[in-house]
């Protein structure tokens, strides 16, 4: 599809505004270069789903300094990746990316495909993953709308549907707008924009190069737009976790099942997230349970994981399957955020009582 008059201007204008305004990230090519490597751009992508780019620079450096290439990634141990990518949060992306990483070097000589259609195909790559890749790595054209997009195209046409209903409407704009050439450029462009200057709350119109022609700022009131229907609350859990300490200098851990709720993390062992008010402990023992609970917000709930101490002797081991971790090297183990925070509390607690 061909972007005429105002729809042609406003991919002028922008791609003119990118040229000189473009953020320098590690995964991106200079604007105009379309030298994009795909593998950067697939891990880029997938790490930056619902997280930021300032929490995804570190991660990114990490995971390209240990596995620069897809092919390396397919052959690292999933353990390994689990750990590296601890953290980050939503852990079903990462066993995703093991798979993903697998099936191009398994199945496609370690090359990425180059069309939407066959990107979709591959493990993890939903339609946006598929035409970010498409549109950055390879230079097809392809409509790409993330949130910073979704949000600039829906303050350039007033789109007055609520989210998640408007989605379609505002794809089909961001097709109108979406140029032939410099697709890739394009889609970073508008990111670009959504994160810089058409951000959430107080836009900077006044410095945005699309003011012209955007129908949200005529309105005197862009931050009204994506319009969005008031949010419910989320529902809120309690759970129960053991933190065992051996006399010698080690922490008794487990890991949560490969599928699920931080799938395939080392974890403390812990209780259902909607468990009775006094389940049993893993085994008995003098029992110090802390006074506030480790609070963490999840995407469809909120957590309070109340955090139970025991010191065991050397010769005492917790039923069922889990390893004694040494604890000068828990920062190796790997821990999601949730027991991250369940550890230092559970630390701080040993070394008040020691």
């Amino acid at each position: 599809m061909r972007v005429e008059g105002t729809h042609t201007k406003i991919a002028s204008d922008l791609l003119a505004h990118y040229d000189v305004h473009a953020r320098r990230l590690p995964w991106r090519a200079p604007p105009g270069s379309n030298a994009a490597d795909p593998y950067r751009v697939w891990l880029s992508e997938v790490m930056l789903q619902q997280t930021t780019v300032a929490a995804v620079i570190p991660y990114f450096h990490a995971f390209t300094d240990r596995w620069p290439t897809v092919d390396a990634l397919a052959g690292a141990q999933d353990a390994d990746v689990m750990a590296a990518w601890a953290g980050l949060g939503y852990y079903a992306r990462a066993r995703n990316l093991l798979a993903c990483a697998r099936a191009v070097a398994g199945d496609l000589g370690g090359a990425f495909p180059a069309s939407e259609e066959r990107l979709r195909a591959l493990p993890g790559i939903g339609d946006y993953t598929a035409a970010a890749v498409a549109a950055i790595a390879f230079g097809q054209r392809a409509v790409v709308v993330d949130a910073n997009v979704e949000r600039v195209v829906a303050r350039l046409f007033a789109i007055e549907t609520p989210l998640p209903a408007a989605r379609p409407e505002i794809r089909a704009a961001a097709d109108r707008i979406t140029p032939d050439s410099r697709a890739g450029d394009f889609a970073q462009a508008m990111m670009d924009l959504g994160a810089t200057i058409c951000t959430p709350r107080n836009p900077a119109c006044g410095i945005c190069p699309l003011r012209d022609d955007c129908a949200a700022f005529r309105t005197a009131d862009p931050a009204a737009f994506p319009v969005r229907l008031a949010k419910k609350a989320k529902p809120h859990r309690t759970g129960h976790g053991w933190w065992m300490e051996r006399a010698d200098g080690h922490v008794w851990l487990v890991r949560r099942p490969g599928k699920g709720l931080l799938g395939g993390m080392r974890a403390l062992p812990s209780s259902d997230w909607s468990a009775a008010p006094d389940p049993a402990p893993p085994l008995d023992a003098r029992w110090t349970t802390l006074a506030d609970p480790v609070a963490h917000v999840f995407t469809h709930f909120s957590l309070s994981l109340t955090i139970h101490v025991a010191h065991l002797p050397p010769d005492v081991t917790p039923p069922g399957e889990g390893e004694w971790w040494p604890l000068e090297r828990l920062e190796e183990a790997g821990f999601p955020t949730l027991f991250r925070r369940a550890a230092q509390a559970a630390m701080k607690e040993s070394r008040y009582h020691a």
